[in-house]
């Protein structure tokens, strides 16, 4: 249920499908996996600690991230470039949604967090090794937020071969231009506390 309600990466990734097709989707699903990755191995290697401890090393990430989610949006609220009704995009513009994604995830606090106050929970000290098992229930969750993330961009990339139309894809290039610069807001304004998706 975790993985599957809405969030700021599901939101991103919906909104690529829906400007990019498909293909963006997956990029955007495939960026925000590395992401969570590097926040997986950060996590099993303790470095997790520093934003879970440091107020404001978490207020940093925090702030960058939503500037990251506002700039987003407004770059797609001011672009220039006609809206593509069909076809792949190409493979340079694929490589900057995948980017974007990882740079969603990593300036996003909260996945650190996360991880830290879930994963110890199933940690066994009589088993040894702890950042292994940390990092292998890392790579498991991780794996079950690739299907439910695909999902939302392969569905929303089929949404979008039935509004081909250049009117509807510019609404919807400004709508997820609004969304971005909403979660880039209301990251800025949420507290540590705040558990919420990831």
């Amino acid at each position: 249920m975790l993985l599957i309600t809405p969030g700021p990466a599901v939101l991103f990734i919906v909104t690529r499908s829906l400007d990019g097709g498909s293909h963006a989707g997956v990029a955007a699903t495939l960026g925000v996996a590395t992401g969570t990755l590097v926040h997986v191995t950060a996590a099993a290697l303790g470095l997790s600690t520093l934003l879970v401890t440091s107020s404001s090393a978490f207020n940093v990430v925090k702030y960058l991230g939503a500037a990251y989610l506002i700039y987003l949006g407004l770059r797609s609220l001011t672009t220039r470039e006609s809206p593509i009704p069909s076809g792949t995009p190409a493979a340079k513009s694929l490589r900057r949604i995948w980017v974007e994604g990882i740079m969603l995830q990593l300036l996003n606090p909260k996945v650190a967090l996360f991880l830290f106050a879930l994963l110890p929970q199933f940690i066994d000290p009589s088993r040894g090794q702890p950042a292994l098992q940390m990092f292998v229930l890392g790579l498991v969750l991780l794996t079950l937020g690739v299907v439910t993330d695909g999902a939302y961009a392969l569905g929303s990339g089929a949404a979008r071969k039935w509004l081909r139309h250049p009117t509807v894809l510019r609404g919807q290039r400004r709508l997820s231009g609004g969304v971005l610069i909403a979660l880039g807001i209301a990251a800025a304004v949420s507290d540590a506390g705040g558990r919420g998706k990831t």
